[in-house]
């Protein structure tokens, strides 16, 4: 029979946006690691706060409002990685807000273990997502519940226009976690139902019904 389920995530134990998860950008100009977080996160109608470092700003932007399906969002531009993480800490402590994301560029002296445990026990303490985007920076030590690395693909067919783009596709990779099983999967955002969708990057081939008893018995 041929394997083609769908792969999923494995339910977890606490909502995956009530503590701090990371994602790696593949890099500054690919615009994936924001996508796919801000499609994970869930609709209401508080703000966002979120925070940049002035290296992630200069090299990646600002945050592009008409992309954001309207939502509200409370920025702050600051100088150095250890203010943005002051600001995100700071920021968990606001139940009324819908989520705290922070940018780092690199890897920074300041983002170190204890810096994303505190921001850890500060989110799962309130009940705030917190999301950290890194660009330029290699996977260190961290306490983040959930890591991942996001790539840009082409997106979905346009079922209305062929030559305009349809529902974006991201891959990504789930390398660590504390409450889902890491895994690689081709993530769709699906528009008009508001969700992201995770399906297997490649489809298992054939299994004989006999497993292979055959040969098993002809190496003997």
């Amino acid at each position: 029979m041929s394997n083609t389920r769908n792969q999923r995530p494995t339910p977890l134990s606490c909502p995956e946006g009530h503590t701090l998860s990371e994602v790696f950008s593949a890099s500054a100009t690919d615009a994936a690691a924001i996508g796919f977080l801000v499609a994970r996160l869930p609709r209401a109608d508080a703000p966002l706060f979120w925070v940049q470092d002035r290296f992630s700003q200069q090299e990646a932007g600002q945050p592009y409002l008409p992309g954001l399906a309207g939502r509200r969002i409370i920025r702050a531009d600051l100088n150095r990685p250890v203010d943005v993480l002051w600001a995100m800490e700071e920021g968990l402590r606001c139940t009324s807000l819908a989520a705290v994301i922070g940018e780092v560029w690199g890897n920074p002296r300041a983002l170190d273990f204890t810096a994303t445990k505190r921001l850890v026990m500060r989110a799962e303490r309130h009940g705030v997502p917190c999301w950290l985007i890194r660009r330029g920076a290699a996977p260190d030590l961290s306490s983040a519940r959930n890591r991942w690395r996001v790539l840009s693909l082409p997106s979905q067919a346009n079922p209305d226009d062929p030559g305009a783009p349809g529902d974006p596709r991201w891959q990504v990779e789930l390398f660590r976690s504390r409450h889902m099983r890491p895994g690689t999967w081709i993530a769709t955002h699906d528009r008009a139902a508001d969700r992201v969708d995770l399906t297997a990057p490649f489809r298992d081939g054939a299994v004989a019904q006999d497993d292979g008893a055959p040969e098993r018995r002809a190496a003997r």
